[in-house]
């Protein structure tokens, strides 16, 4: 695969690290990869884009799920993860999350992590939507993500790991034979390094999270916004299963023009046997599916969607108050304080909830190493597709998903630096191009975007929704480029220019791949083609970025993926630490 040339508008780097290896991203998938690569005698820079416990692990309620209960065993996980990715899962690729996520969770408790407990003294486990099995282990109740990031970031300091916070990721760099050469990055505020930088690195991951920010309403930080992707696209890379986009079906109503980040009611509360309700008190769930409540979450989705449509109201409600106060407050104190904080008793009123943006199934096309179609160049977490969420990600696979494939990516690189291979040097970056190659948007349009985007593309889907979204959205990337052409202006670089870029980027892409597919699966939801066609449709979506700008976007001819085209390397079995 060939960079396509195109790079954001931005100033020249002003000053550059060299490194082994440059994670960019700092929840559960990038700091376990620097972890790994630290330990595995690798130069490692860790970029994040606020603080290193500022992405979206931190906001992960629910847990993670692995075959540790007693009577569980990675086969029935694989069976669960299967039926919830609607046939679009790659089978070696769910194998290997669940026979190694046992250990890697037992690796992550090693490194400090503190799961809740049973009385009896193991790992107190729960339920989630598409489970059969109790194998969701939490902390703090319904804090997971928040103790995970904390045990990650204080081993990550403890080892003394590099790290440049407050750093927006721009571009990957490369050198004369298209391979990976480090990034840029722009740095925020005072610091060690300040304004447009570059790490000089024979090999990049990428653990950038979601592009939840694309939606108008999501439960992703404000950071998520795609950055990882559309660096990928303008590297070359492809992406696949971008159309698949997980909402959340419980997320906290706070009205029909709540814009940004909205608080999430973790599917752990339906686990514990919270029901959804209409205004009637009707369990409308009943009889949709044989787990009701804890149906896989496109399945819940669209029922809490139809009851809305059915009942002409804004939101369904979330029924729990037979869990008592005690119960609230011991168990969900996280999502106890945010309803309180929006002037909400969960204690002694239901919920109300909505469907929002909350999971990309897709990214950024990865093999079983984490490789992508760009040599040394690496993705994993919510970044990356690697097969295993198929259509529709079955809940808690995430963190579980970031965990074990960044170990993989680490023994990789590892094996590619002992073997004094591509990754055994310092690579000499190609110039920085002297013209701006990628026009910039003005701060405003990612409203426009986000508006877009929920109107057209959001949990419900059509041809003509998502022509009248396309057209927008050209005729905000026609804007751009026009104006850069005929007068060479732009917006000035910044990085609310760069995000609404991004978010451009990521949103043509997924827009173009919705439209493409004329079918419902997982959480994608066509009204005008309610039916799953498996003769058509059992195969994955992959784009590509053209060097004009344009989209490449075609289905592969069978449902498994083709190689990413890198050599195969043999990978070190992940060490205890």
């Amino acid at each position: 695969m060939t960079s396509t040339g195109i790079r954001l508008h931005a100033p020249a780097p002003g000053w550059a690290i060299a490194a082994d290896v440059v994670v960019v991203g700092s929840g559960v998938a990038g700091l376990t990869a620097a972890l790994r690569c630290e330990a595995a005698g690798l130069r490692t820079v860790v970029v994040t884009k606020a603080r290193l416990d500022d992405g979206s692990t931190r906001w992960a309620q629910g847990g993670i799920a692995a075959a540790l209960g007693e009577g569980d065993t990675p086969e029935q996980h694989l069976d669960d993860t299967l039926v919830a990715g609607a046939g679009l899962c790659d089978e070696e690729a769910v194998r290997i999350l669940v026979t190694e996520g046992p250990d890697a969770v037992r690796r992550l408790i090693a490194t400090g992590a503190h799961f809740d407990e049973s009385t009896e003294g193991g790992l107190a486990l729960t339920r989630e939507g598409g489970h059969h099995r109790r194998r969701i282990a939490h902390a703090g109740g319904d804090a997971t993500g928040a103790e995970i990031s904390r045990a990650l970031v204080e081993a990550v300091r403890a080892r003394g790991i590099r790290t440049v916070e407050n750093a927006l990721v721009l571009d990957l760099l490369t050198d004369t034979e298209g391979r990976t050469a480090g990034v840029t990055l722009h740095v925020m505020g005072e610091g060690q390094h300040d304004g447009v930088g570059a790490v000089h690195a024979p090999a990049v991951v990428l653990a950038t999270g979601g592009m939840g920010q694309v939606f108008s309403a999501t439960t992703n930080p404000a950071v998520s916004t795609g950055d990882g992707v559309a660096l990928a696209l303008r590297a070359g890379a492809e992406v696949s299963d971008l159309e698949f986009v997980q909402f959340h079906p419980t997320v906290l109503f706070l009205g029909p023009d709540a814009e940004g980040q909205q608080p999430l009611v973790s599917e752990a509360v339906r686990g514990e046997g919270a029901h959804l309700v209409d205004a009637d008190g009707v369990r409308f769930m009943r009889g949709q599916h044989e787990l009701a409540e804890l149906a896989p979450r496109d399945i819940v989705a669209k029922g809490i969607t139809r009851r809305m449509q059915e009942r002409d109201a804004e939101h369904m409600y979330l029924d729990a108050r037979h869990f008592g106060a005690e119960m609230w407050e011991n168990r969900f104190p996280t999502i106890l304080a945010a309803c309180r904080a929006h002037g909400i008793d969960p204690v002694t009123e239901p919920i109300p909830v909505a469907p929002a943006a909350h999971y990309a199934s897709g990214g950024v096309r990865t093999d079983a190493r984490g490789r992508t179609t760009v040599p040394g160049l690496y993705a994993c977490g919510e970044v990356a597709c690697t097969g295993v969420h198929g259509a529709n990600r079955l809940a808690s696979n995430s963190l579980l998903e970031g965990l074990v494939y960044a170990e993989r990516i680490a023994a990789d690189i590892a094996a590619g630096h002992a073997d004094d291979t591509l990754h055994a040097r310092v690579p000499a970056p190609l110039p920085h191009p002297e013209h701006p190659a990628h026009p910039l948007l003005p701060p405003e349009s990612r409203l426009t975007i986000q508006r877009i985007m929920t109107e057209g593309a959001g949990v419900l889907r059509s041809a003509d929704s998502l022509t009248r979204a396309a057209d927008r959205l050209s005729h905000l990337h026609t804007e751009a480029r026009e104006a850069l052409h005929e007068n060479g202006k732009t917006s000035e670089p910044g990085v609310d220019t760069w995000e609404a870029t991004n978010l451009l980027c990521v949103a043509r892409v997924l827009v173009a791949a919705a439209a493409q597919r004329e079918e419902t699966r997982g959480c994608h939801w066509r009204e005008d083609h309610a039916d799953r066609d498996d003769q058509t449709w059992r195969r994955h979506i992959v784009v590509r970025l053209n060097p004009d700008r344009s989209l490449a976007v075609h289905p592969t001819d069978t449902p498994e993926f083709p190689p990413t085209t890198h050599s195969p390397q043999p990978a070190r079995p992940p060490q205890e630490q």
